[in-house]
């Protein structure tokens, strides 16, 4: 059963459109990837769904209800979550006091989802009182998805979680967004580490200049000798 369904989605920026014709579906626990060069518009996919571009067209669905147009503060609260690249954390802020921001919404603070995002992530807790500012890359990715987590979403869309984290690090993140999924939360990921990407995923997209190119299996998409060419570096 299809959790969003994106159809023939036209977006972008003012008067900027970046994308054209797009169809992407997600299902319920699923875990989808979407890839493609720089500048494709895999972002710009994300931040769609969001609300946090400019709605020219189609159609999104959230759960049987159309959200294309409305604003990320509604949308959150429909069970959806938005992992950005950078900038994800409150600086000044505990690591507490960031989770809790996650869940501000709320009429009432949800402990056991706090204690649930510290048994996720053990570091985090460990860190409580230390302002986000001070955490090393890692954590500070680990943080924002905490915070993600705080409302028990349904999808949860991650842009670029890898970035500029040190290799060392990178396959520890991928686990972790492993076990989310296996947990039961949807997965939207857009990632620089496509071979990595498609090899964890259900069903990968491959977005060129902002319009659908390829859908396949993450496996089938890595043993594509074209997909490899053209965008998996061979």
């Amino acid at each position: 059963m299809s959790l969003l369904s994106v159809q023939q989605l036209d977006a972008g920026y003012g008067d900027l459109q970046i994308l054209t014709d797009v169809d992407m579906e997600v299902g319920k626990s699923e875990y989808i990837t979407i890839v493609g060069p720089n500048g494709a518009g895999k972002s710009t996919v994300m931040k769609s769904v969001f609300g946090l571009t400019t709605y020219m067209g189609g159609e999104i669905v959230f759960d049987d209800r159309d959200i294309a147009g409305e604003q990320p503060e509604d949308i959150i609260s429909y069970g959806l979550s938005f992992v950005p690249q950078s900038n994800n954390v409150f600086e000044p802020l505990t690591v507490t006091e960031n989770l809790k921001m996650g869940a501000y919404t709320l009429d009432q603070f949800p402990e056991e989802r706090l204690q649930a995002v510290y048994d996720r992530f053990p570091i985090l807790e460990t860190r409580s009182e230390q302002k986000a500012g001070t955490l090393s890359g890692g954590q500070q990715q680990m943080l924002a998805m905490g915070r993600a987590l705080m409302l028990d979403p349904d999808l949860l869309l991650l842009d670029e979680p890898s970035a500029g984290l040190a290799p060392d690090l990178v396959d520890e993140m991928f686990d972790r967004i492993d076990e989310i999924n296996d947990a039961g939360t949807a997965v939207l990921l857009v990632e620089q580490n496509a071979k990595e990407a498609l090899r964890r995923c259900d069903r990968g997209y491959v977005l060129v200049q902002g319009q659908n190119r390829h859908e396949d299996s993450g496996e089938a998409l890595l043993n594509d000798q074209q997909v490899r060419e053209d965008f998996l570096g061979g």
